[in-house]
């Protein structure tokens, strides 16, 4: 079974989520346990606690089809002493309300250098950062998501994925989740072109990422581990391949095409994970998630 749906508002409190993703017919769903542009928030009340829960049991989401994110601010690789501080103090935050609220995810883009420091001291951060997390927490697993490479955003390469996960002390929680159109921009190919090679527009040289389905997942099992997946964002993309610029566009209308999207929720191996809208059309949400559930059968 595969968990299909889409991120969802908390406006109004958590307790909406649940409530707000029924409403579009999905069986899984993503939202921001507070404001994703603000570093602090009121901590959760009981009450918002209880009927967020009670909703979850009500529509039948489990812990497992919920993919909650935190705020877009954090940054677990800071080059800076306060900026990383003030991030970590901010994730633990973001973990904890997770375990309030029942759930075992926290999907999280990994960080970024800032042109302060180098790719593998930034990495090493943010591994020591998920460590601090997990240390001070319990039941949630650290997510990281792919990124597509903007600026100096990491995270957009397997490698680094698998860096991170190397030194994280506790790997039964830490996870990955992919996002179709980062690793497109990044340079991941999902077509069905097997085999053809593109120009890597970031680092200027031969494109050694994925070209083809079967070639990425065989390229992310080997480097990364699909038994670190914990869930997806199904994103067409706005802009070419290895463009390194995320603009996310609603499936099947950009430059991905509808066809791997087709593959991925007939594919097993990735059954029981959550697999979350993150196209610009909310609208459309309901016909996206429905076209979706029939290519899963």
């Amino acid at each position: 079974m595969k968990y299909i749906g889409a991120h969802v508002s908390a406006s109004g409190g958590v307790e909406n989520a649940p409530l707000n993703a029924h409403q579009i017919g999905a069986t899984g769903f993503a939202l921001f346990t507070k404001n994703q542009k603000q570093w602090s928030a009121a901590p959760l009340t009981r009450e918002s606690i209880d009927l967020f829960k009670i909703r979850c049991r009500e529509f039948g989401y489990v812990p497992a089809s919920i993919l909650p994110h935190d705020s877009y601010l954090i940054n677990l690789g800071h080059p800076a002493a306060e900026g990383l501080e003030k991030s970590r103090t901010a994730f633990v935050d973001e973990m904890s309300r997770c375990a309030q609220l029942g759930l075992d995810l926290l999907n999280f883009h990994p960080g970024s250098h800032l042109n302060a420091i180098s790719v593998d001291e930034c990495l090493a951060r943010i591994s020591e950062s998920i460590n601090i997390a997990l240390s001070r927490t319990e039941g949630v697993t650290a997510v990281i998501e792919n990124t597509a490479g903007q600026g100096s955003n990491l995270g957009f390469r397997f490698e680094h994925l698998a860096q991170i996960i190397d030194g994280v002390e506790d790997k039964t929680r830490v996870g990955v989740c992919i996002d179709t159109c980062h690793a497109f921009a990044a340079g991941y190919d999902w077509t069905e072109r097997d085999g053809v090679l593109f120009a890597d527009i970031a680092e200027g040289g031969k494109n050694d990422f994925s070209a083809g389905y079967d070639n990425l997942w065989a390229d992310f099992d080997r480097i990364v581990g699909l038994e670190y997946l914990r869930g997806m964002h199904l994103n067409d993309a706005r802009k070419p391949l290895a463009s390194k610029v995320d603009r996310h566009d609603s499936l099947g209308m950009g430059t991905i095409g509808i066809g791997p999207f087709r593959r991925l929720m007939e594919d097993p191996r990735l059954d029981g994970i959550p697999f979350i809208l993150e196209t610009p059309e909310p609208s459309i949400w309901p016909e996206e998630i429905a076209r979706l559930k029939e290519f899963a059968g």
